[in-house]
Formats: C-alpha cells, structure tokens, sequence
C-alpha cells in the first residue's frame, strides 16, 4: 500500500502442527500435507448474511498456536525450495547483478549537497554530504551500523537553510512506526533529541533551524503491529528539548481519520497543512502564518472536492497542482487576499500530470505519455518554455532545487537501465550525467515495447513487455505479469536487478497497466474503486489472455506477481481464473475484504476498496473478497509471502487466505507460505533479505515452469 501521505524531499515496514508428512497423490507430483491451524466456529452477520471465519486465531499474531503453525508453515516451504537445484545458481546470480552503486538523487542545503549511496550489498544505503558535486563526499549517517542484521532502515531525513543539522528517522523490522533523532553535521555526533510514535510523516524545518514540524500519533496501549491508528496530530519539536515539550500545533478530535503532512515554504513564511483522509487523493489545505507566532490555521481549501498538491508561493499568491476541472492535472494559482477565486496557469493536457517543482524560475512539469514520462517547462505566467530531453522510454523523477537554484537534480530509469542520477542546468538547456551505475548486466541484449489491448468492456489497457532481442512467438517463453491497479500510483518504467535475472533466465516481463492505477489520470483511478474494483480484475485477465492470444506465452508458462493492493489482485486472479495461471505469487496482500479497516492504517484504504460497514459495498466486497472466494478446486502453484512484522497490511490477511487455500485445494499443485521475520511491508528491507526472497521466488517459478536456466 502505498505511504498515505507525502515527504518533500527524499530518498529516492492452540493446536500443536503435525509432523509435515508427504502424501503419494498418484501423480509424478507429490501433494504436501499442510499444517493444520488454530480453527474456531466464528460466524459473522453482515447485514443479514452469516459469513464464517474459521481461521479467526490466526489474527492472534503471537500467541503459541499461531507461532506453531507459523514456524510449520516455514518448514514445508523451505524444505520444498531447498529441493530445487537451481536455487544456489540463482542465488549466486541476483547476488552478482545485484552489486552495483546505486545514487539517490542529490539536493542542496547551505551549500552542501546531500546524497545516498549503496556500494552494491550493503544492507541499507549511506548518507554522504559534499561541498560540491562530483566530488569528494563525507559519510554523515550509516544505517548499517545500527542493527547486525541491516533491519534499522532509513526513514526519512530533512537538513534546515543553513545545513548544519540533520533529522532522519529510523523505522526497525520495516515497521511502519518511526524514530527521529537529530545529527550534527559538523561533527556526526547525534544530539539528544528522540521522538518516538512517528507514522506517516517527514520533518519540515523552520527557516531559522530552531526545530521542526511533524506528526505523529499518541502511543498504542497495546498491539502496536495491530491496533487502528487515528487522531494523527502536528508538533513542532525544539532542537535540545524533549519530546514531552513538543508544542502541539495542529489536531482535529472532531476529525479521527485525518492525516496531516506540514512543509514550511522555502522562505519560511507559512507553514503548508495537507490534510488527507486516508489514500483518498482528494484532500484539503490549510495554512499557518509562521510570522505571526500567534496565528491560527486557515482553512483554505476545505472542500475536498480535488487532490491540490502546493508547489510554492510568491508572496500571497500561492501555486497547486490540481486536478480540479481537470481529472488529467493543471497548474492553478490562488491568491490568499482572493481566497475564492481560482486562475489557472498551466491548462490541462492530453496526458497525466503526474509532478510540478518550482525550479530555476520555471515550473518543471512530470507528465505521463503513456505511462511513461515526459517532462515540460513553463514559465511562472503558463508560457510553455521548453522540454527536458529524456533518454527514451523510461520514468524521471525528483528534480530536487528551490526556486532561485539555476540548477536540478533528478534520477532517469528504464526496465533494462538502473537508475542514471542527472543534473539539469537551466541556463544551459542541458542534462548531463551526475552517478551512472555500472551493472553486471548486457541491457543491449534487451528490448521494452509498449503495446495495447481492449480489457471486457472495450477499454483500452496498456501494457509493457520486456524481453530479450529476437524472442520468438511460440507460445513457450516463461511469463511473468506484474500489476497492482489501485490508489492513484501509476505503475511506469523501473529497473529492478532481479527482473534483469529473470530476463537473463530467459523470461519476458509485462506490466499491465490496468484501471485503479493513475496511469491516466482521476478517471482512469475511479474506474477501479469501490464497486467498480472488478475492471480491476477484468483488466489483468485480458492482459493476461492477450499474451496467451499473440502467442508470447501459454498457460502453463504464465505466472502473475503483485505486491500489497497488487496482492489483492493475484488473490482475486487466484479465485477467478485458476485456470489462466501457470504460477502465482501473491506479496503482503489485503485478502480478507471484510476485515481489512480493523488492523493498522487499513480504515485508510476504504477510500478505494469501500467498507464492509456499508450494505452495498458488503455487497461488492464479498463478491470477489479473495479469502471469501475460495471454493474446492484445483489451484496453480501458489508461494504466498509475507511479513510477520507487517504493520501496514496486517499479515493476518495471508495466514487466514493461506490455510483456506491449501484446505482448499484438490489438486497436487503446492500452495506454500513464505513468512518472513524481522521484516514489514518492504520498505526499507535489507538487501540480504531481498535477495533471499527474490531467490525463492524465481526458484518456485523455474520449477513449476519448468524453465531451464542459462546459467
């Protein structure tokens, strides 16, 4: 599930098991005998219709039973992968292209620049700061110092005008809660500031660097990784006091479900409020006269009736980016002394409006042509001036500056190309590379195509396909669809190491980019919530029958992969279409539709998924709810993963769906669940454990393809 609200800067978580016997099904496969869960006779009423939850102890994270079975399930999963020969190979293959310096992209504060870095295997990536760039650079924070097993990530961090003091926060086990402290940069010695209770939240200085803006939530009782966070509320933290000291600036107890992300305009004149109700892109605006010690919010946008994004200011005139009047993005102005009155700037185009940074005196617009980028200049009064010329067809993104900065930052990637760290000089008109990472992989072997296919209802539905130059159409290669469809986030153009293993294994990767995704915009986004959630599904099966049709693989060479709402999705492929698949593989899914707002941030999400609280949408959620859907049948081979430590989607959902498939299944196909320890939703995940995970991943997909690798 995508972070609920944004960062301005960053860098770019009661019975005992049988013993795991093996059954003869008279097959040459062997069906696994599963471990039996804690069971109950829970029966629930919605609205007049009973709907059973036998697996209910399984939401128990820590109790014996639930550790019993946990610890079973783990044992028949590695055990099967531990059969597979070509594992080691993997291994050793996602280790090696893995190893490469990776950049974050650089921003400037107090004439330093500051940046991240990766060696190649390092489990987290190190700060650096420098006088100038390239250059020679200082470590300033090394996360990998913090814990021995490379779980204490980076969170996010923020520098004040005049760079001399760092904040990060630290988020353990890829838990979503954080902990700020705060750096000397001089020196690298931690202050003693500590704040504890952080959640979906960056830092925003005051202009003077005497502290800084952020939200939190007021300390579980119990249950951290399970119990519903509301009442999030803003402070701002004075450098040397602490935490209890914290003066609180902004809440809303009439409001339980708001969340609040504050950034201080670049001069420091007001403090910018976005106020969001969970991963509804509509949201509101407010505004806090920092000149004023005694000044009270303002409530300037109040409706939420669009998704108004703040750029910047010019005294009382302020810019957003909007989609108001415009479900593809446009530039609008309002002028604080003419509150009511909206001009716009920049119209609205043929293509999605994906970012806007005010830089260099130019509006810097990230656009999506296709699902891929294209990045326009304007200037302040909406006068085109001009292009960012990208490499080809890949995904920009940061263009990191200020206003009267003559310069940005920003990161280009494609599928076969990692991420290329740029710098843009305005007066130049030119881009020249900062960090280009050099990896062990031929990506001129390689080619990415953009294709099109009509989903049930006729809908135009893009999708990307990677693949190596000169593949055949014989309907044998091995297939791997990704997705996710859902919250606004557009799925474009990424490297990631282990798709370039799975090409060099001789597999083709497609990208569908299905409806609930915001690929074309607010509309494109809506025609996959609630109870149109469905094209969601139907999208990704005409994806998926499209490949099949033009010959480019066959069932038994299709696998699908999703993660978090894109888990949803292979839940939903797995209850639909068993029949389409060759393999699926399902990460940190939301399965159980009826239960998902009760756990964490989940009471976030009904923005799109809707709330079993609700007759119709009951209706609707029960309808394709993934746990609610399983009937006896046979399944294609299943490897479910998740987190025990998942504190974004309680990790409840996969132990309930995997112990009602694997009862489920009449066929001998395995259906198997990987839990991680130490480990949440993905975010800030040590490269170990990635890798350990890609590694079984690819594994299940190589036997139960039956690929053979070239290596």
């Amino acid at each position: 599930m995508p972070n609920c609200l944004p960062v301005k800067r960053k860098f770019l978580l009661l019975l005992a098991a049988p013993l795991l016997l093996i059954a003869q099904t008279g097959g040459s496969e062997e069906k696994p005998v599963y471990p039996k869960p804690p069971a109950t006779e829970q029966v629930d009423d919605y609205f007049g219709t009973k709907v059973r939850d036998p697996y209910r102890p399984l939401e128990d994270l820590d109790s014996e039973a639930t550790r019993k079975w946990i610890e079973a399930e783990n044992k028949l999963t590695f055990d099967y992968l531990a059969k597979i020969p070509e594992r080691e190979r993997i291994r050793q293959r996602l280790t090696a292209v893995w190893d490469y310096e990776r950049y974050g992209v650089p921003f400037q504060e107090g004439g330093q620049y500051f940046f991240s870095k990766n060696t190649g295997l390092q489990n987290q990536s190190v700060v650096f700061v420098a006088p100038k760039l390239p250059g020679e650079a200082r470590a300033l924070l090394d996360p990998n110092t913090l814990s021995p097993d490379g779980t204490i990530a980076l969170s996010g961090l923020a520098v004040p005008d005049d760079g001399k003091l760092l904040a990060y926060g630290l988020a353990t086990a890829g838990s979503d809660w954080q902990e700020w402290k705060v750096r000397d940069i001089a020196s690298g010695k931690d202050l003693s500031d500590d704040l504890k209770w952080v959640k979906f939240s960056g830092a925003s200085w005051a202009h003077d660097g005497s502290g800084f803006y952020y939200s939190r939530f007021e300390e579980p009782k119990a249950g951290a990784l399970k119990t519903a966070n509301y009442f999030h509320k803003i402070f701002f933290h004075k450098i040397g006091t602490p935490q209890s000291d914290d003066a609180l600036i902004y809440e809303r107890n009439d409001h339980k479900d708001w969340l609040f992300n504050s950034d201080v305009t670049d001069d420091g004149a007001y403090l910018i409020i976005t106020v969001s109700q969970g991963t509804d892109p509509k949201n509101r605006v407010f505004y806090k006269d920092l000149r004023e010690p005694n000044s009270k919010v303002v409530e300037l946008l109040n409706k939420q009736d669009a998704n108004y994004n703040f750029i910047e200011h010019d005294g009382t005139l302020f810019w957003f980016k909007t989609d108001l009047g415009a479900p593809r993005g446009r530039i609008i102005a309002i002028d604080l002394q003419h509150p009511g009155e909206i001009r716009e700037v920049v119209p609205e185009s043929g293509d999605k409006l994906e970012d806007v940074d005010l830089v260099g005196e130019r509006f810097v617009a990230n656009y999506l042509h296709d699902a891929h980028s294209v990045v326009r200049l304007f200037e302040l009064n909406g006068k085109p001036a001009g292009e960012i010329a990208l490499p080809g067809l890949g995904t920009a993104s940061a263009f990191n500056g200020k206003r009267h900065d003559t310069e940005t930052f920003y990161s280009y990637v494609s599928f076969t190309e990692p991420p290329t760290v740029y710098r843009y000089d305005f007066a130049a008109g030119r881009s020249d590379p900062l960090f280009r990472p050099k990896v062990d992989f031929k990506s001129d072997d390689y080619t990415t195509e953009q294709v099109f296919y009509q989903s049930k209802d006729g809908t135009r539905v893009p999708m990307f396909l990677t693949y190596r130059k000169g593949l055949e159409k014989n309907s044998q290669n091995p297939t791997l669809l990704f997705g996710y469809g859902g919250f606004d986030v557009s799925r474009t153009p990424d490297f990631s190491p282990a798709v370039a293993v799975w090409l060099e294994m001789g597999g083709l990767y497609a990208v569908a980019n299905i409806r609930g995704g915001g690929e074309y915009g607010e509309e494109w986004h809506l025609a996959g919530t609630k109870l149109r959630k469905q094209n969601v599904f139907d999208d990704f099966i005409a994806a998926g029958e499209w490949l099949i049709a033009n010959k480019y693989t066959s069932t038994p060479k299709l696998a699908i992969n999703g993660r978090s709402n894109g888990g949803l999705l292979m839940g939903a492929m797995l209850t639909q279409r068993p029949d389409l698949w060759g393999a699926v593989l399902p990460v940190v899914g939301v399965l159980d539709m009826l239960r998902f707002q009760k756990f964490t941030i989940g009471w976030a999400w009904t923005s799109d998924y809707g709330s079993s609280e609700n007759p119709d949408e009951f209706k609707a959620l029960y309808k394709y709810s993934p746990l609610h859907n399983v009937k006896k049948a046979s399944y294609p081979p299943t490897l479910i993963t998740t987190a025990d430590h998942d504190d974004r989607v309680f990790p409840g959902h996969s132990f309930k769906f995997a112990a009602t498939l694997q009862a489920a299944q009449i066929g001998a196909a395995p259906i198997l669940i990987r839990i991680e320890t130490r480990a949440g939703h993905g975010a800030g995940k040590p490269t170990t454990k990635i890798i350990e995970d890609q590694t079984d991943q690819w594994s299940f997909l190589v036997k139960n393809l039956g690929m053979k690798i070239p290596f």
